[in-house]
């Protein structure tokens, strides 16, 4: 398409929320554009089994959902862009997108620019990946029955990680880095009260053990008041440090919650100072910090896939 072509959709994100509003918009024949982000199929793409994806009795490997979620999307019409968002101005119309060189205009936008987990950064870490280190119990504690893991973090979404993982592992021992917590007293409470869960405080993970074999073994220690090292063999680390969503593009021009996550009516309608802005929506973990799932990302995706078609019915496109 030429430059001064408008396009009828613009989708911000190629993970399962933005694959899922491609593949509707893209047979309601408004052949969307995907901008890929710095972050391509989004955090399936570093996930490894998906079992409670439905459809899939025997599961499906996270990068090859995601793979056939593209292949769905561009057999309809969509068009997927490798391509990273410089700037987007909501103030006029139609909206206009500025990536890389190039600048787009588009009658709607639709924001599925998901949350990115946050990790601890260490090579060890990130090796491990899909192969006994993950920041989602509920995708991949069943992975590790019977086994002893660890839970990094202190907030509230550590404690009701670690509470979750002790529906499967025999040991779930929580890793703090100071000896105070930043969860409620109400999830603090009930993690100190469960028997399965055990607190190292004043502790940071130096390394995480079992790279040569993709497996991981256990983690090396560092207790951060007197330096003394040690080892604790787990099956599994995860993360519980939270999310961080990349919405940072849209400070000042969409509403925000505290933690930068964008804020929505009616499941998907972005607003400004409350009131709903016409042709903008948002899907996907960019908006829900609540259930985080690939399925509710889908299911949120068709629903903005289906207020973006019905938003041009009623502007006479």
């Amino acid at each position: 398409m030429s430059e001064n072509t408008t396009r009828d959709t613009v989708i911000l994100g190629s993970g399962c929320s933005g694959l899922t509003a491609a593949i509707y918009t893209a047979r309601a024949n408004l052949k969307p554009l995907v901008l890929e982000g710095h972050e391509p199929g989004g955090q399936l793409s570093i996930t490894t089994l998906v079992e409670n994806f439905p459809g899939w009795p025997e599961g499906i490997q996270g990068p090859e959902l995601i793979e056939n979620m593209k292949k769905q999307a561009v057999r309809f019409g969509a068009e997927l862009k490798m391509a990273h968002l410089n700037s987007i101005d909501l103030t006029k119309r139609p909206f206009t997108l500025s990536i890389g060189k190039e600048t787009i205009h588009t009658r709607t936008v639709i924001i599925a620019s998901g949350a990115s987990a946050r990790w601890l950064n260490l090579p060890s870490e990130q090796a491990l990946i899909g192969h006994g280190v993950s920041s989602c119990a509920t995708c991949d504690g069943f992975f590790f029955s019977g086994k002893e893991i660890a839970v990094i973090g202190g907030g509230d979404s550590a404690m009701e990680e670690a509470l979750f993982l002790t529906r499967f592992a025999t040991k779930v021992t929580l890793i703090n880095r100071s000896e105070h917590f930043r969860a409620s007293k109400i999830m603090l409470d009930r993690a100190v009260a469960h028997p399965q869960i055990k607190f190292l405080t004043n502790t940071v993970v130096e390394e995480v053990l079992g790279v040569e074999e993709k497996d991981v073994k256990g983690l090396r220690l560092k207790n951060r008041v007197n330096g003394e090292e040690s080892t604790l063999p787990v099956s599994a680390m995860f993360l519980g440090i939270g999310h961080e969503p990349n919405a940072r593009a849209f400070t000042g021009m969409l509403d925000l919650d505290n933690d930068g996550y964008i804020l929505t009516k009616n499941n998907v309608f972005t607003t400004k100072n409350g009131e709903i802005i016409p042709g903008v929506f948002a899907c996907g973990d960019i908006q829900d910090r609540r259930y985080r799932q690939a399925i509710t990302a889908a299911g949120s995706g068709c629903m903005a896939a289906l207020e973006v078609e019905k938003y041009l019915e009623e502007h006479g496109h």
